[in-house]
């Protein structure tokens, strides 16, 4: 209680400055020369959170801490260790790195060891009325996918502001010889990686005038790309039955291994960066550690090419897809499946898992998307070709990713679109129309603010997201610009009828969420609402009835 009392009188700043400069604390101290304050989270559960009877901050919980120094003006760092230029090292170093995955570290300019007096600065943003720091942020949404899509994920912060915005093209890369066939960002944004069947990595900056690096190395087509967690590593597999681990940096160093015994289609980084799994033509999945590229195990129960294979956000599972049809789910310690999904028509292409672990998607060559909850072993949503609200893929569905925040999953398909569904909802929100035949792959951002996708028509495209946001009654012309190559503007119109038009692009999409029909998620207008015929408003009311019936089931089985 001496404790207790030591610290009931003071603000957080205070509170925060005490425990820095006592030495009865192990778990928080000054770092960067007074400047950063370094926190190891366990240890700070246990030794300053979890004492019963004697709360510093009002809380036992580490997330509510953090809220609070977001309140106060902390921001959250990303640690930058010195790297060793050559290869073996680096790897050797990115594996001690790991240990400090669990050290959290917060700057602040007015909270400096150097200089005291400025803690007094230190004051505690608005807060919404209402809502206490300690209060859990929750979005309450009476839709399919809600149910089982538990707590969101640990790492996932508020994705920004949120604006009543449609989706804009902001960058337009050209640089490869032929069809992009992977993409996906570095951590901060800074950098995108492409493959292409012109068997070569290109890495594009995201700042205006750098220039590309177009890395050489594969003698086949390269199907896979993948930034690792920390960004500090590109794994890319090809056609030539390797696998490479490249520095994304001027000099391109890289380190190779021969995976398997057939092309390479999919590489994928565990959330830790430790390991990575791989999949082939050759019928298997392949687990291996990062540092020093050394072989785990191998899972082969399909019995065709392997399209794809993702490791869970916990690690703890992996999922498959493959052109025999089937999706298996299996347990990384036991080795063993644990099921198949069986349900798709045709080749699955690509799967991934939900930012929650709970549920995966896919894709395929029946043009469909569906998703599966991977706890109950049964199917959630299916999205197949026409309905009264929407018309979804034409043709083969060759990629998809979540949004980070679980709500929204973008596709790419060979009849040359993108589409972006709400999970929520359970419906379309855009086609977007910029490719020039088919779109080969797409994917979103770490922290969902942009995707980009690559086609056949050998161009790269970032897109940002806007979308966000709660639906509008209208969707007003409006104006984007955008810069193709890096340097070019771009002008977007949005029309009336919802569909958006880039003339200099041929870039083109449609908002569904402007039309009339699309069902019982959009917000009507009072002179809507009076030209709904009988028949409509019983329909409407039968759906939403169905809907709830489902959620309540869900919401059942899943205590």
């Amino acid at each position: 209680m001496a404790m207790e009392r030591d610290f009931s009188s003071l603000r957080f700043p205070q509170k925060l400055w005490k425990m820095l400069e006592s030495a009865k604390f192990q778990s928080i101290w000054w770092t960067e020369g007074g400047k950063c304050v370094a926190i190891n989270k366990d240890l700070f559960e246990v030794e300053v959170l979890g004492r019963e009877g004697q709360q510093v901050f009002h809380t036992q919980k580490i997330k509510s801490f953090m809220r609070q120094l977001n309140a106060y003006g902390f921001t959250k760092m990303q640690r930058n260790f010195q790297r060793s230029a050559s290869l073996p090292e680096f790897l050797a170093e990115e594996a001690a790195a790991s240990a400090h995955s669990q050290i959290l570290y917060y700057y602040n300019p007015s909270f400096n060891r150097a200089h005291p007096w400025l803690s007094e600065t230190c004051k505690r943003r608005g807060v919404p009325k209402g809502r206490g720091l300690d209060a859990e942020r929750t979005r309450v949404c009476a839709a399919p996918l809600a149910a089982i899509r538990g707590p969101p994920p640990q790492a996932l912060e508020p994705f920004g502001p949120r604006a009543a915005e449609d989706p804009s093209l902001e960058k337009h890369f050209k640089g490869h010889r032929d069809a992009v066939t992977s993409v996906d960002f570095s951590r901060a944004k800074k950098q995108l990686v492409s493959g292409s069947m012109d068997s070569c990595l290109m890495i594009w900056s995201m700042k205006p005038q750098m220039r590309a690096y177009r890395f050489v190395g594969h003698k086949d087509a390269v199907l896979c790309v993948q930034f690792s967690p920390s960004g500090h590593l590109v794994a890319s597999g090809s056609r030539d039955k390797t696998v490479r681990l490249w520095i994304p940096s001027v000099k391109g160093e890289s380190t190779v291994f021969k995976a398997h015994t057939a092309t390479v289609r999919s590489v994928h980084f565990s959330s830790d960066g430790q390991s990575l799994v791989t999949a082939s033509d050759d019928k298997t999945i392949k687990v291996w550690t990062v540092h020093r590229q050394k072989f785990l195990f191998s899972l082969s129960q399909h019995i065709n090419w392997v399209r794809c294979a993702r490791f869970s956000p916990d690690g703890r599972l992996i999922v498959s897809s493959s052109d025999d049809k089937t999706i298996k789910l299996w347990d990384k310690t036991s080795r063993e499946c644990i099921h198949s999904f069986c349900e798709h028509g045709g080749f699955v292409n690509h799967v991934e898992f939900h930012p929650s672990g709970n549920c995966i998607a896919a894709g395929g060559t029946d043009n469909t998307v569906k998703l599966w909850d991977v706890r109950m072993n049964r199917l959630l949503q299916h999205y197949q070709g026409k309905s009264r609200a929407y018309k979804m893929h034409s043709s083969v569905v060759n990629s998809l990713s979540f949004h980070p925040s679980g709500n929204y999953l973008v596709t790419a398909s060979s009849d040359s679109t993108l589409k972006i569904l709400d999970l929520l909802e359970g419906r379309l929100l855009y086609t977007l129309h910029g490719h020039q035949g088919p779109a080969t792959c797409v994917a979103f951002s770490r922290d969902g603010e942009l995707f980009a996708s690559g086609g056949s028509d050998e161009q790269v495209m970032v897109w940002k997201t806007n979308f966000d946001a709660d639906d509008r009654d209208v969707v007003k012309p409006q104006k984007y610009n955008s810069s193709v190559d890096g340097t070019h503007g771009t002008v977007c119109y949005i029309e009336a009828d919802g569909t958006a038009v880039c003339p200099d692009l041929k870039v083109t999409f449609t908002d569904y969420r402007s039309e009339m029909d699309c069902g019982i998620h959009h917000k009507k207008t009072k002179t809507q609402d009076s030209v709904r015929t009988h028949e409509q408003q019983e329909e409407e009311t039968s759906l939403a009835n169905t809907l709830e019936h489902i959620v309540g089931q869900l919401d059942v089985l899943t205590q």
